[in-house]
């Protein structure tokens, strides 16, 4: 097993949309999630895990110690038992040494209990993972504006409907939006998981990478166009996270809005505290 990591990191991820729908509420038919108070598009932390996720189980295949625990079709409970049986355990009122010696397998086994965690408490009892990256939701640079535009379908669906009128429909766009969301990991919690620097290296391509394989005609275009991160020399960290994301200023300077352009981004990389080193991955 490689080393855990033992420095923390916060970090700062941009990421555009034009002419799509980066993260729709089902509550709203599926609009821009958005805030009624400020008018900013909102993308949730579990949008942004899901696309870092899938980016590595297209990197990695279900390949063991890279595997995708929460992923499309999967039986959570099959997966502990599945550990179980690996370690020649039983389930059935398992102690609490074979809990945490499950939970263990599962968080070497998979890539994203690994990351973030996982509350695996179920009939199959494994336990609980506290993760040690975190992101917020995604915020946009100032105000968006959601655009629904009426589509129609040529086809039917059964041959009795082939004289009817076409069937209309409705798709949401966001015309241009800059999002923002902040991340942090924790050596503290890394020691328990096991996370690596081999786990960070791929997190940091995931987040640089993860758009150029999610592509469809719902979301329009979207880039990864910023990831700064701040290096601490140490597991607890030299400086709070919000002073450093202090230093990363976002100012629109085209009205409205419609490229990338329209924004100026500026990084303080100038006197920085002591121990802390800043890394331009993207931008």
């Amino acid at each position: 097993m490689p080393d855990p990591i033992s420095n923390r990191y916060d970090f700062v991820l941009l990421f555009d949309v034009a002419d799509g729908n980066p993260n729709g509420d089902p509550d709203a038919g599926n609009l821009p999630r958005m805030d009624p108070e400020t008018g900013q598009g909102v993308v949730t932390d579990v949008c942004l895990k899901r696309k870092i996720r899938n980016y590595v189980e297209l990197a990695h295949g279900e390949t063991p110690h890279h595997a995708i625990y929460i992923r499309s079709g999967a039986v959570l409970n099959q997966a502990h038992q599945d550990a179980y049986d690996a370690l020649e355990l039983s389930s059935k009122k398992p102690s609490a040494d074979d809990v945490n010696a499950v939970r263990q397998f599962l968080c070497n086994h998979f890539f994203d209990i690994r990351t973030f965690g996982a509350v695996m408490g179920t009939e199959v009892k494994a336990g609980q993972v506290r993760g040690p990256v975190q992101l917020t939701f995604a915020r946009s640079v100032g105000p968006i504006v959601a655009q629904e535009h009426t589509i129609t379908r040529m086809a039917v669906t059964n041959a009795r409907d082939v004289e009817k009128e076409r069937t209309m429909g409705r798709k949401s766009t966001v015309p241009y939006g800059l999002y923002r969301a902040h991340g942090f990991v924790s050596a503290a919690q890394a020691r328990d998981t096991g996370f690596s620097a081999d786990d960070l290296d791929l997190l940091w391509r995931a987040l640089a990478e993860m758009f150029e394989h999610d592509r469809s005609a719902a979301r329009g275009m979207m880039s990864t166009r910023g990831l700064y991160v701040f290096e601490h020399a140490s597991e607890l960290g030299s400086a709070p996270a919000h002073q450093l994301f202090d230093r990363v200023r976002v100012d629109r300077v085209g009205e409205p809005p419609r490229a990338f352009s329209d924004f100026a981004v500026t990084v303080q990389d100038d006197e920085l505290p002591a121990g802390v080193t800043l890394h331009r991955l993207v931008g």
